[in-house]
C-alpha cells in the first residue's frame, strides 16, 4: 500500500464572494474525491486526500454563484474514472468532464465517456511517481488522433519552465491543448521565462488554452498572491479568448493555510478587472472549449 502523505481538507464553509459573477459562469477545474471506502485510491498516488464529495462541491458552487462545472480526473485515481463518471451522471448532462485514459482505450469506451459529458483527456507529468516531467509526445499524438473526431482536447499538467520549446514541440498537434495553473511555474522565474513565453506563443496561435487555477501552487506569498498577477495579465493580454478559470477545489496538496473559495473568487477582480473580459473567461470561453449550450 502506498505511503502517500495525507493532505488537508478544503474549507467546507465557503463564504459568498464580493464579486458577482455573470449568469452561466463555469468552474472549469475541480475534483470529486471519495468516498474512499467505496472508491479506493491508486497505490501509485503521491498524496492521500480526504473525502470531498459531490454534495460538498455543489454547496461551494452555490455559495460562489456558479452555474456550470468541469470535473477533472485527479491523479489519485489514475485511469479509474468511476467517481468522475458517477458525478457527471448525477448531474444529468449539465456538467462536463476531463478523463484519464490508457493509451489502448477502446473506441467504444471513448464514445461512452463522450455521451456522459467528457470532452478531453488529461496528461499529468507532475503528480506521478515515475516518468516525472517526461512528455511522451509520440504516444500522445497517437491518442490525440483518436480523440480528435470527438472534438476533444488534451489537458496537460506540467511545469512550462521545464519545456522552453513547448510551442515547437506541440506544433501541428492533432487537437487543442489546455494547460492548468497558469502554466504551473514558480513566480520567481518571472514572465520572461522561456517556457512561459513559449506558452504565450501557443496561446496566440489559437490552438492552446490556459486555466487560471491554483495560484497558491505558484506563489511565494499569501492570499491574494500578488506575485501571480503579472502572469494572469500576460496570459489575458496574449489571448483573452483562450483563457478559462477554475476553482481547483478541493485544493489538494496546499502547503500553507487553506484558502476560502470566496476569497479565491474575489482575486478575479484584480486578475480580470474588465467585466466584459470576465464574461468571456467565465461564460463564453468555457462554452467554446467544453461544448456547453450557449446561454
Amino acid at each position: 500500500m502506498s505511503q502517500a502523505p495525507p493532505c488537508a481538507a478544503p474549507d467546507f464553509a465557503p463564504r459568498q464572494p464580493q464579486l458577482k459573477v455573470p449568469a452561466g459562469s463555469c468552474d472549469c477545474h475541480a475534483h470529486i474525491l471519495g468516498p474512499a471506502a467505496r472508491f479506493p485510491y491508486s497505490d501509485e498516488r503521491v498524496y492521500t486526500p480526504p473525502d470531498c464529495l459531490l454534495a460538498d462541491y455543489r454547496a461551494m458552487l452555490t455559495a460562489l454563484g456558479l452555474a456550470r462545472a468541469v470535473l477533472v480526473q485527479p491523479s489519485v485515481y489514475s485511469s479509474d474514472n468511476r467517481v468522475l463518471l458517477n458525478a457527471l451522471d448525477a448531474m444529468q448532462g449539465a456538467w462536463r468532464g476531463v478523463a484519464v485514459v490508457e493509451p489502448d482505450v477502446s473506441a467504444s469506451a471513448l464514445q461512452e465517456m463522450h455521451a456522459a459529458g467528457v470532452r478531453g483527456v488529461r496528461v499529468n507529468v507532475v503528480d506521478v511517481q515515475s516518468n516525472k516531467g517526461v512528455l511522451p509526445l509520440n504516444q500522445l499524438r497517437g491518442l490525440a488522433e483518436r480523440i480528435a473526431p470527438l472534438g476533444w482536447h488534451m489537458e496537460f499538467l506540467l511545469h512550462v519552465h521545464e519545456f522552453p520549446r513547448l510551442d515547437q514541440q506541440l506544433a501541428g498537434f492533432p487537437v487543442d491543448v489546455v494547460f492548468g495553473h497558469l502554466g504551473y511555474l514558480p513566480t520567481q522565474l518571472g514572465i520572461g521565462d522561456a517556457g512561459f513565453q513559449a506558452l504565450l506563443r501557443l496561446l496566440q496561435a489559437g490552438r492552446a488554452w490556459v486555466k487560471l487555477t491554483g495560484p497558491y501552487r505558484l506563489s511565494g506569498s499569501k492570499l491574494p498572491y500578488a506575485d501571480v498577477v503579472p502572469f494572469a495579465h500576460a496570459l489575458l493580454d496574449a489571448a483573452p479568448r483562450q483563457i478559462v478559470w477554475g476553482s481547483d477545489w478541493p485544493h489538494v496538496m496546499v502547503k500553507g493555510a487553506m484558502p476560502n473559495d470566496g476569497d479565491l473568487m474575489d482575486i478575479l477582480s484584480t486578475w480580470i478587472p474588465d467585466p466584459s473580459i470576465r464574461h468571456k473567461v467565465l461564460v463564453r470561453n468555457p462554452e467554446r472549449l467544453y461544448g456547453f449550450q450557449s446561454g
